[in-house]
């Protein structure tokens, strides 16, 4: 489960990267697919900064925690996190949702990926709730 978990991580740091990319792009976007799929859109929205710092930036060190913590199997210690970056994507999904009305691809994909992390590590506490090391 460690590898398909840091697969994952790996999966969000990219997808977050390519996030960040537009964020700094002046061209036009190539994920500008149509009026309701824009990543450049979304990318430079007043949504995309959290302190002045890239949402795409934080998603980049959160991913790389999150893949860190499931090297080392500290499954328990991810789950604080996991559900924050889950709290905070279904939170940007709203913003893309109803106040800007327009979708970015990465954020899509990002969405994805951190449900899916969440769903097996809560599944992991759930099953191990001691938190005792198990063969892999």
């Amino acid at each position: 489960m460690k590898w398909v978990l840091v697969f994952l991580a790996i999966a969000g740091i990219v997808t977050s990267s390519l996030a960040l990319r537009e964020h700094y792009r002046t061209d036009t976007s190539p994920c500008s697919i149509n009026d309701r799929w824009d990543c450049g859109i979304v990318n430079h929205s007043p949504y995309a900064l959290l302190w002045k710092v890239p949402v795409a930036a934080i998603g980049i060190a959160g991913y790389l925690l999150l893949g860190l913590l499931a090297l080392w199997r500290a499954y328990r210690l991810m789950l604080a996190p996991v559900l924050a970056g889950l709290a905070f994507s279904l939170y940007l999904s709203r913003i893309e949702a109803h106040v800007l009305g327009v979708w970015c691809v990465y954020c899509v994909i990002s969405l994805g990926v951190i449900s899916l992390l969440s769903l097996l590590v809560l599944a992991i506490v759930l099953v191990n709730p001691k938190g005792q090391p198990r063969a892999e």
